[in-house]
């Protein structure tokens, strides 16, 4: 897929009363970072394109390969738009703690494997396998609870599930929040294959100043719920993202 395809685009939207509107295109195939200091609305601009937020007068429109352009009003017709969203808490809004490796995995693609309303079990856990193989995923089995699994293969089964939906655009709240080293490189490693292999759009919003560096093609940095400068990679910078934060020019480390 060519990274020049416009995946979807952002007219007039305003985080917060007062500031500028932001307008933008995401494209197939690119890593964008979303950074900035705690509350200045990178993470109300990530909840906006999943349709959880949706700011007054502002139009997002997700551009499909015929060229026909669809916007959507709430999460669940972002989804259907192929928008997906990874939550920041996989604790309190991302795993289902009463249910299975596998319910949790393909609880919102069930359509996908469903005739006349009977669920193929069979079509459900070749998807997973498939998955657990691209993701290294570890649990002792498919039925087994999903608090069995580590913070880690939790958060796996999760990036599982969004990619069930086979989504043409992921919006992940700081994916790599609270899990071990090897399962943030594991999930680098994926990141990079499913922009470059698959096309897929990803925005990132990180905490980690150093993981936005080393995954993403450009950043975007918010302060005062504006987006006060984008960096492309040729010019990112871990001072040159601090001064943005901080509303200043870049800083001599």
């Amino acid at each position: 897929m060519s990274s020049d395809q416009i995946i979807l685009s952002y007219e007039n939207l305003v985080l917060a009363p007062g500031r500028r509107a932001l307008s933008g295109t995401i494209r197939a195939g690119e890593i964008t970072g979303l950074a900035g200091l705690e509350g200045h609305g990178q993470e109300q601009f990530l909840l906006a394109l999943a349709g959880l937020v949706r700011p007054r007068q502002s139009t997002i429109e997700v551009i499909a390969r015929s060229g026909e352009r669809n916007s959507y009003h709430n999460h669940h017709a972002a989804a259907k738009c192929g928008v997906v969203y990874l939550p920041r808490d996989r604790r309190a809004t991302g795993i289902f703690p009463a249910l299975s490796v596998l319910d949790n995995f393909g609880m919102p693609s069930m359509p996908r494997f469903s005739w006349a309303g009977i669920l193929n079990r069979r079509k459900q856990k070749e998807e997973l396998r498939r998955y657990t193989e691209f993701l290294s995923i570890r649990y002792p089995a498919m039925d087994a609870p999903i608090t069995a699994l580590s913070g880690g293969n939790q958060q796996k089964v999760l990036l599982a599930r969004l990619l069930a939906l086979k989504p043409r655009l992921m919006l992940l709240n700081d994916p790599t929040r609270g899990v071990d080293l090897n399962t943030r490189m594991k999930f680098y490693e994926s990141f990079r294959e499913l922009a470059r292999e698959e096309g897929i759009a990803l925005v990132i919003l990180s905490s980690e100043i150093e993981e936005i560096l080393q995954i993403c093609d450009t950043v975007s940095v918010f302060r005062d719920f504006e987006c006060s400068r984008t960096i492309g990679k040729s010019e990112m910078s871990m001072s040159g993202v601090l001064a943005a934060m901080f509303g200043q020019n870049e800083i001599q480390l």
